[in-house]
């Protein structure tokens, strides 16, 4: 059940208003398609209410958040998948492939660059219908999401985010 939790609080990172349910094929993903959907529901009234957002501004909300999370999410698989190569090519110490190094130093700063440019977009468009305290709140309120999903995973490392 822990894990469960875990895997759901790694999912409102990647999307803390609303992402569409999958369907499972089997009666434990069932469970946690449930679990995942009751979660979604309350990080968004969590959302509405701590940001005092009215039925509009919540309908954009979602909106945008459907149309930047996966892109979102892309980048954090590709972020975690360079760090983890990075590490094993800096275990290896004296045998470390050099130039394999390099470039994923480059990688990692790309996607960073990419991450922050794709940020950028989704605040100015956020701009578009929120105040710039809700705007704050909401970035305060995602790395709330973001430290508790992380704090679930130290707590159980086999816990990762399903791929969308």
């Amino acid at each position: 059940m822990r894990r469960v939790f875990g895997l759901l609080a790694l999912a409102l990172v990647i999307s803390p208003v609303a992402v569409p349910a999958q369907q499972p094929r089997n009666p434990a993903g069932r469970d946690r398609a449930a679990l995942e959907q009751q979660f979604r529901e309350r990080s968004a009234q969590l959302t509405r209410q701590r940001l005092g957002l009215s039925d509009a501004q919540m309908q954009q909300l979602e909106q945008i958040n459907l149309r930047f999370a996966p892109q979102l999410s892309q980048l954090a698989v590709q972020e975690r998948e360079t760090r983890r190569e990075l590490r094993r090519e800096m275990m290896s110490d004296k045998s470390a492939n050099q130039q394999h190094v390099s470039d994923l130093l480059d990688t990692a700063l790309r996607i960073q660059k990419q991450r922050v440019a794709l940020i950028e977009t989704e605040q100015r468009e956020l701009a578009r219908f929120l105040t710039p305290l809700q705007r704050a709140r909401y970035i305060a309120l995602q790395a709330q999401f973001r430290a508790r999903s992380e704090q679930l995973a130290r707590q159980n490392p086999r816990v990762r985010p399903r791929q969308r």
